[in-house]
């Protein structure tokens, strides 16, 4: 089991990489994320959802990924509350204080999916979720130690040296833990380092004297990778195309990896804007998915977007809406169970003649087609809740199983559809980029750059593979 230090140590991406050298082994390996907290979710061949990271994983590992490999999903809607996913399917909403009781319900479908992936692989990798050393959240742990303890799984503790104060963190960690829990870690890995090692060394002879643990690996810090974002949305490059894509960055937004296709087109320049900002000028404006879309709807209000949206339209510029950014583009959204919060309604940006009513049933799909305003395949997956209804779905934005899907205008300025990961097949972000206004002949294929990645991080994790076999 790979555990951090911190959120954001590196920890889905050892993950991966040790995936990728077992599968490059010849084993039958796969990942395991006991409990995850993250609006980023891919859907399984299952019918399910996991988070996008262990999707990232299953793929590294050259498996589908099945909702097994994440067992609890929490899929935050407010700062107190959740949709909890359990075994790919809604549970609940539950108020953090309710989730914690709930946790010992959870551990037993955490530890049915762990049994099931022991009989079918030689081997798992599991990761842990944040750091072990949350004192607060010690009882009823299932995502950490709480785990490994149940399972007697050893534990290597990873600390990204690129924040500074490694060696705090990784005694800190190790001094916060049960003396068990200490017992069961075997060693540590430094991640995202840069520089001369013989100079890291004083430090590393010392942390081993202090701790009586050996440091597995000094692994490097990577420059270009593409890889799926678990959560946190990645840094985007300094201006680099002449085409520019704006982004508002909703407080809820979900699934951003729908834009790393942008992020690395030569010809785009993309940005997101976060609360306070000013609008940059742009020639498309994409609204993104959200976990909260009346929330998110009063955010875009009290940030000026509405305004900015009907100049943007009004000099010519382009709009695409993603999921529930699709949804805000109508002329209303209903929520009469409170799906998302309190029960009620919020006025659209009224660009479409539609309403959409959230429901409690959430629609899993992978799903395939083509684009209705060109001649180009696309391909991606529905994660959703809510029916939208009204006479701008008569002419859709795509076709999928013979069935119209999403909306156009009929100036075409406008595009919304459910469809996750429209701009990852080639063919299809080549499309929508000319329908917004970009002619150009680049290509991005992004499960070509994620395979390259995998394969670097593999190259680079080698060592510590190394290490963890020299130690059975």
């Amino acid at each position: 089991m790979v555990q951090g230090t911190t959120s954001d140590a590196g920890k889905t991406t050892i993950v991966a990489a040790l995936c990728r050298i077992l599968k490059q082994d010849g084993v039958r390996v796969v990942p395991f994320k006991p409990q995850n907290m993250a609006l980023n979710s891919a859907v399984t061949e299952d019918g399910g959802e996991i988070g996008r990271a262990q999707a990232l994983q299953a793929i590294a590992a050259g498996v589908a990924p099945h909702t097994d490999m994440n067992p609890v999903l929490l899929k935050p809607s407010s700062n107190v509350g959740a949709q909890v996913v359990i075994h790919g399917k809604v549970r609940a909403e539950m108020h953090a204080r309710d989730y914690h009781q709930y946790k010992t319900v959870a551990m037993g479908a955490v530890l049915e999916s762990y049994r099931r992936l022991q009989g079918q692989y030689d081997a798992i990798v599991v990761e842990g979720a944040g750091s072990p050393a949350e004192i607060n959240l010690r009882e009823r742990d299932i995502a950490n130690m709480g785990f490994a303890e149940a399972v007697d799984c050893p534990v290597i503790l990873v600390a990204d040296i690129d924040r500074g104060g490694v060696f705090a963190h990784l005694v800190g960690t190790l001094s916060c833990l049960s003396v068990t829990e200490r017992a069961r870690v075997i060693g540590f890995v430094i991640n995202r380092f840069r520089g001369d090692l013989a100079l890291l060394e004083p430090g590393l002879d010392w942390l081993e004297t202090q701790t009586g643990k050996p440091v597995l690996a000094v692994l490097p810090y990577l420059q270009g990778l593409f890889l799926d974002a678990e959560d946190a949305v990645q840094a985007v490059q300094a201006s680099k195309g002449a085409f520019k894509v704006v982004v508002p960055s909703f407080p809820r937004m979900s699934n951003h990896t729908d834009f790393d296709a942008l992020r690395v087109h030569p010809d785009v320049d993309l940005r997101f804007v976060r609360h306070g900002e000013a609008i940059p000028p742009s020639d498309l404006i994409v609204l993104p998915g959200s976990k909260n879309t009346r929330a998110d709807l009063a955010w875009l209000e009290q940030n000026g977007w509405r305004a900015h949206i009907a100049k943007h339209l009004r000099y010519g510029g382009k709009v695409i809406g993603i999921c529930g950014g699709f949804q805000m583009l109508g002329m209303r959204v209903d929520d009469p169970d409170g799906v998302e919060g309190a029960a009620g309604s919020t006025d659209g940006l009224g660009l479409f003649d539609m309403q959409t009513t959230l429901t409690g049933e959430k629609r899993l799909a992978q799903v395939a087609g083509r684009c209705a305003f060109d001649d180009a395949g696309v391909a991606g997956y529905e994660i959703h809740m809510g029916v939208s209804t009204g006479p701008a779905l008569r002419v859709p934005a795509f076709v999928i199983d013979q069935r119209g899907e999403g909306a156009r205008s009929q100036d075409e300025s406008i595009l919304g559809s459910y469809l996750h990961g429209m701009f990852d097949t080639p063919d299809a972000c080549s499309a929508l980029l000319r329908w917004a206004g970009l002619h150009s002949d680049a290509s991005v294929d992004t499960a070509r750059l994620r395979e390259a990645s995998l394969d670097r991080i593999a190259d680079a994790a080698r060592p510590l593979y190394d290490a963890l076999c020299a130690l059975r």
